[in-house]
């Protein structure tokens, strides 16, 4: 599906409910069910408001939300179910995207999940989602980059349709684990994702700023959904004060940094978004998006852009790590010792199924861009999983067998 920009996507789901009667006492999904109609006119109001996508009502539909709220063994029934809610409020009136967000849960050895679990929990939502027929996906309010990366894998395992990746952080632009949004740009773009975003958190005074920064690595288009301001407590409440046309006032600011994708996430509504739809009736449709061939974007000026789990690294090509680094029970503390020596780049050797086990041990610990060195293609498949960066590759496999994992996990070499 090609893309026509720029896009007005909806507002928020979740507050815009609870001014139409959900108390937040059961779960989301489970409530819209028992209440479609609800959700139905939400999302007629938002495409009668000018938006081209609504998000299906699916953001909690995994599997460890579901059973966290007592519901077991039913993630395809309830994504089938809630998409068949979205198709009915807006028909062909606006594209509807398959909601996937954040788990909760954090890779081993910090929490209790492997990759290969966290991927296989997004599988099955993506994989219902697809038999749901929506027209996109949405990975939103992400908070974590293996829940980006597990998603993403598993979106692209089911479907080639478009997907947006969106994360939500700080005024500073840094997730709640760390993670600049810079970083989690780079690694996702270079993954396959065809737009990234920022959603939540913040109002859009506060994004606007995080948006200058993402301009400078963006090679997709990006995608803003701020909150209408930020969250305010009164009389025991929590209320946000930025109004539609306040809300709308930013808009010309975003394209200016680089936005294509618009909405608006907690606290805005319908009006916020017909507000926002005026405010881009002079859009110029035939400038330059990322991804054209813009020299002055990093990337695209032939230096080496990569990423570990929370920052970015830009350098020039030719940098060599001083040293590989066995596998091994000393790993962490060997990767920890060339943290400190502020080495330009960290190489790590991978030779059995073993070295595996060590390198997803203490993967968490690189802070300095890496370079895997590994001559066996499907060892060196499962490092590119565990590893939460865009890694550099050292070694003599033959193209055909770099290429297919250069796609999948944005692998420089």
């Amino acid at each position: 599906m090609e893309l026509f920009f720029p896009i007005v996507l909806d507002g928020a789901n979740g507050t815009e409910l609870q001014k139409r009667g959900y108390d937040g006492s059961m779960c989301t999904e489970a409530w819209v069910l028992e209440n479609p109609e609800v959700m139905r006119q939400l999302q007629r109001d938002y495409a009668a408001a000018g938006s081209d996508v609504v998000y299906a009502p699916t953001f909690g539909a995994n599997r460890v939300k579901l059973e966290e709220n007592g519901f077991f063994n039913q993630v395809g029934q309830f994504n089938r179910d809630l998409v068949r809610v979205s198709k009915e409020a807006v028909g062909n009136r606006a594209m509807i995207a398959g909601d996937i967000t954040s788990t909760g849960k954090f890779l081993e050895p910090l929490g209790d999940l492997s990759f290969d679990e966290l991927y296989e929990i997004y599988h099955e939502q993506a994989e219902a989602l697809e038999e749901a027929g929506v027209d996109m996906y949405a990975i939103e309010t992400i908070m974590t980059v293996p829940d980006a990366r597990a998603a993403l894998l598993a979106v692209r395992d089911v479907s080639d349709k478009p997907v947006l990746v969106s994360f939500t952080c700080d005024a500073g632009g840094r997730t709640m684990t760390g993670t600049d949004v810079c970083a989690a740009l780079v690694i996702m773009q270079s993954m396959g994702a065809d737009a990234f975003g920022l959603n939540c958190s913040t109002g859009p005074a506060e994004m606007l700023e995080q948006f200058r920064r993402l301009g400078e690595y963006a090679e997709v288009p990006l995608a803003v959904k701020p909150n209408a301001g930020m969250p305010k407590i009164r009389n025991g409440e929590t209320v946000y004060d930025c109004g539609p046309d306040e809300f709308a006032e930013y808009t010309d600011s975003f394209i200016e940094a680089g936005a294509v994708l618009f909405g608006g996430c907690c606290g805005t509504g319908p009006e916020h978004i017909q507000k926002l739809k005026a405010a881009l009736e002079n859009f110029d449709t035939h400038r330059s998006l990322p991804g054209s061939q813009n020299e002055s974007r990093r990337g695209r000026d032939g230096k080496i852009v990569c990423a570990t789990e929370k920052d970015v690294f830009v350098f020039d090509p030719g940098v060599q790590a001083e040293r590989v680094l066995p596998c091994g029970a000393g790993l962490e503390d060997a990767i920890n010792a060339e943290n400190r020596r502020g080495s330009a780049v960290i190489a790590v050797g991978i030779n059995s199924e073993e070295d595996l086990d060590e390198f997803a041990a203490a993967q968490y610990a690189i802070r300095r861009p890496l370079c895997i060195v590994c001559e066996d293609a499907k060892l060196l498949d499962r490092a590119l999983a565990l590893y939460q960066g865009r890694a550099m590759y050292a070694g003599s496999l033959a193209d055909e067998e770099l290429l297919p994992l250069a796609k999948k996990y944005g692998m420089i070499y």
